[in-house]
């Protein structure tokens, strides 16, 4: 069982690092809006610690201009039903009864920073932490403004969006909807996108003042303040009564009915409090505010029959079926594509080609199939039309879905891994294309992404991740688009990365489940690559399940990956340099592991450092194995657990006890009140 509920833990947090970075960076998401928070939901439920929860969204691509965001872009907490209104109402009421409400606008976030009232930087929302700098392209939005009517030094939040009339008028046959036009023209170089940024509209949902010169009591205030400064934000509600869910729950219906004539695509409302102090006294999460709530819109269904079933390789060798369906409009959009997950999914749902189904969009591109309504009539199929507006002329076939017994790219024997498909051949073409990519994403080597890495493919420049740095000056300006200058840069790139540590080096070799937190953990423990194949050539697995987070079924898959690319792992170190990690500090804590959680007043990473100095452990979860729980004001769920399972709990001026050399023993009560922080934590392990 353990084993089971592990493998999908590890399936979730890779489907919402794949789908985060097809939405944010690729404009161009698989599945539904509803459906990623169905699989944010289950990992939550299964696992609430994963790292991947406490991410907003994935790193800018290489290639572009990173900028810092001096006020994290937080995600908000969702809702979809009356219910979770009245919940978030009542678990703000420690914050007052005065909320403010904007239509959720389904559009593509941006941050504005102003100095002295100009417009310095505009950037993309990209990780949360860091985003992309769209400065050149942020100014050609009409609204706008280069200056301000205040010198003031503010960021701005806001989301670009496009007029459904315009995107009616001018690019409705070049898009499925207005928000990947959005996303496109802000991150498009001048010339190549599908969509000026001219045709955008900026709309501010919030204020920062970096020196905290703002004496505003209410968020309202702001808005108006904006509009004084010269930016309009999104339309606003107040509500201000003893029972104002009941008036909230009113205007989501408001908005229901009216969805469909505004002037923007929304997908929901925003409901915030209005008191900027009581939001203080909230806090937020590592993912979210606790003071904020974006209600979502019930899903859009309509009916379709399955035509057909593709099967695509991914970079990890996972098979998945890609359903065609006829052409049908959902929301406004015309959908013709289904991501089927995995062959679990089909026999789920029990479809077979030719049979009808039903759909939900819930304001996304990919609907997701909810339904089957068994074997469709020709009826079904009548005045359907596709994107472009020409005629469908598909017929029915009835048939079961053919699941493939060889890989569709390589064409190699299949294996069946509880409910998934995989390719296990390393020389897979597709794997090979797709690891390749994420070597350099992970690395971040700018220019370097997957066009250029198909035409080294196609030209049998390279077959392999090693082949990268073999490249020279001469094969590189032969390719198409590729100069002298561009070809020097790609080299520059590959040379910045000839001298790795151990850990970026085994996150870069895109193994299932070992992401960077990881990596991290095992490199610290094997301190040098050597010792890391020498631990294969022993084949025990044992020592890896020593290292706290690290269960059976990781270990596993860390011994199999490295064995897979024993041959690769050779080749990259006759090329490039893998550094060892360094030994551990020692002092005091040796052999004790400390978890951290809840606001406090130091940086977490300063007091993780401070921890880690005396030759402590930090870990990121509570288990019966953890020694001590630094807990600060609103530890939550970790705070809970801890308790449960007796492990010493420490308050802020306790752990500094503790640091100084006194013994605090591990049957001591834990801390019934843990130390009033001054501010809110932001910095997440």
């Amino acid at each position: 069982m353990g084993e089971r509920v592990d493998e999908r833990i590890g399936f979730l947090a890779a489907e919402i690092t794949r789908h985060s970075e097809l939405y944010y960076n690729h404009s161009a998401p698989e599945i539904t809006d509803a459906d990623f928070d169905a699989l944010w939901d289950e990992l939550r439920q299964l696992d609430p610690d994963n790292e991947v929860l406490h991410k907003v969204g994935p790193e800018p691509l290489p290639g572009t201009v990173k900028v810092e965001h001096m006020f994290p872009m937080r995600s908000l907490d969702k809702g979809t039903t009356d219910d979770d209104i009245v919940h978030f109402v009542t678990q703000s009421t420690s914050g007052g009864k005065r909320f403010l409400a904007q239509p959720k606008l389904d559009g593509s976030a941006l941050s504005l920073e102003y100095v002295a009232g100009n417009l310095h930087r505009a950037a993309t929302r990209g990780s949360g932490e860091r985003g992309e700098d769209v400065t050149l392209n942020a100014k050609l939005v009409a609204n706008i403004p280069t200056r301000l009517n205040h010198p003031y030094t503010i960021h701005v939040r806001g989301e670009v969006v496009m007029p459904l009339a315009i995107y009616e008028e001018k690019y409705s046959n070049v898009s499925p909807n207005p928000r990947n036009l959005c996303s496109g023209a802000l991150r498009q170089k001048h010339g190549d996108g599908k969509a000026n940024a001219s045709d955008l509209v900026f709309c501010a949902y919030d204020v920062k003042f970096p020196d905290d010169s703002s004496q505003a009591r209410f968020d309202s205030e702001l808005l108006h303040w904006l509009q004084e400064a010269g930016i309009e934000p999104a339309p606003w509600q107040i509500f201000e009564s003893e029972t104002p869910q009941n008036e909230m729950i009113e205007y989501t219906k408001e908005w229901s009915m009216k969805r469909s004539s505004y002037e923007f695509e929304i997908d929901g409302i925003v409901f915030k409090l209005d008191e900027l102090t009581h939001r203080e006294r909230l806090g937020e999460t590592a993912h979210h505010p606790r003071w904020a709530l974006a209600w979502k819109f019930p899903s859009q269904e309509a009916h379709s029959v399955l035509l057909d079933v593709d099967w695509q390789t991914g970079r990890t060798g996972s098979v998945t079926p890609v359903a065609r369906i006829a052409p049908q409009m959902v929301g406004g959009v015309t959908v013709e594509n289904v991501t089927l997950h995995n062959v679990g999914e089909v026999e789920r749902l029990g479809i077979k080609i030719g049979d009808k189904v039903k759909i939900t969009r819930r304001g996304d591109v990919i609907p997701k199939i909810i339904e089957n309504l068994g074997k469709a009539s020709p009826s079904d199929l009548e005045n359907r039309l596709h994107a472009d507006g020409t005629s469908f002329t598909g017929h029915l076939s009835f048939h079961d879905i053919a699941i493939p017994e060889n890989c569709p790219a390589c064409n190699r024997v299949l294996t069946m891994e509880g409910a998934f498909l995989r390719c296990l051949a390393m020389e897979c073409d597709a794997r090979t294309a797709r690891s390749l990519t994420y070597w350099c994403r992970t690395l971040e080597m700018d220019g370097i992404g997957e066009k250029l890495i198909e035409a080294l493919l196609e030209k049998s420049l390279i077959v392999t991740i090693a082949d990268l740095y073999r490249l020279n000056h001469s094969q590189l300006s032969k390719l198409d688009r590729m100069g002298d200058k561009s070809a020097n840069n790609v080299l520059d790139e590959l040379a910045k990365t000839r001298t790795l540590n151990l850990a970026k080096f085994l996150h870069a070799l895109g193994m299932e489940r070992i992401g960077p937190e990881v990596a991290t953990t095992i490199s610290q423990h094997f301190i040098s690559l050597e010792k890391i194949l020498r631990w294969i050539d022993e084949g025990e697995d044992e020592e890896l399940t020593t290292i706290d987070g690290i269960g059976e079924k990781v270990a596993a898959i860390f011994r199999e990956g490295i064995s897979k690319r024993r041959t690769l792992i050779n080749e990259l170190t006759e090329l490039i340099t893998v550094i060892d990690e360094t030994e551990s500090s020692s002092g005091i804590f040796d052999g004790k592991s400390f978890c951290i959680t809840g606001s406090l007043s130091r940086p977490r990473k300063e007091i993780a450092l401070a921890i880690k100095s005396l030759g402590g452990k930090v870990v990121s979860s509570v288990s019966g194995n953890l020694d001590y729980l630094v807990a600060g004001e609103s530890a939550g769920s970790k705070l809970e657990k801890a308790q449960n399972l007796d492990v010493t709990i420490l308050d802020e001026h306790e752990f500094q006890i503790l640091m100084n050399g006194t013994n605090i023993s591990s049957s001591e009560e834990p801390s019934e009140d843990p130390h009033q922080s001054t501010g809110t934590l932001d910095d997440w392990l």
